[in-house]
């Protein structure tokens, strides 16, 4: 795991690639799980006698379920110490680009981008590129944006 240091570590690895996660093994329970958090329980994520009939022949994973295991992720690339906060900001663009059959080994490469100023710290832009063990195309690209604060915004 990379281990940085506060805001000013972050400026100095803009453009950087910031490592790769383990691999994550997708099952139907956590696609289950998902679906009910969400109340998204369209049958190609939750019926697997239906999937079966379709072109993947078995369920896929919610492209949301995917985009939400970045924090984890990025939680097993690195760690920011020094920072009194850390917020996720949103995205700025997210691409699903291939669906991730249930029984997938799913990981994730961070790049940090860059970093722009924000009021007592900065917005960190992220790539996030989740990779599919034994496909060539990504199963989602998306471009995170978290703010880290150099100083308690409370307190401040």
């Amino acid at each position: 795991m990379l281990t940085i240091s506060g805001v000013a570590g972050l400026r100095e690895r803009s453009g950087q690639e910031l490592g790769v996660s383990a691999w994550h093994t997708v099952t139907q329970a956590h696609i289950d799980a998902f679906a009910a958090a969400t109340d998204d329980y369209e049958r190609i994520h939750v019926d697997p006698e239906r999937a079966a009939r379709t072109p993947f022949g078995v369920t896929i994973a919610h492209g949301l379920y995917t985009l939400s295991l970045g924090p984890k992720f990025l939680y097993e690339i690195m760690a920011v110490e020094d920072v009194p906060l850390a917020l996720n900001y949103g995205f700025d663009r997210v691409r699903f680009i291939s669906p991730v059959p249930v029984g997938s080994r799913v990981r994730m490469t961070a790049t940090l981008l860059g970093v722009e100023e924000a009021g007592n710290g900065i917005r960190a832009r992220v790539e996030q590129r989740f990779e599919i063990e034994g496909h060539d195309k990504p199963a989602c690209v998306a471009e995170s944006i978290v703010l880290y604060f150099e100083r308690d915004p409370v307190a401040a």
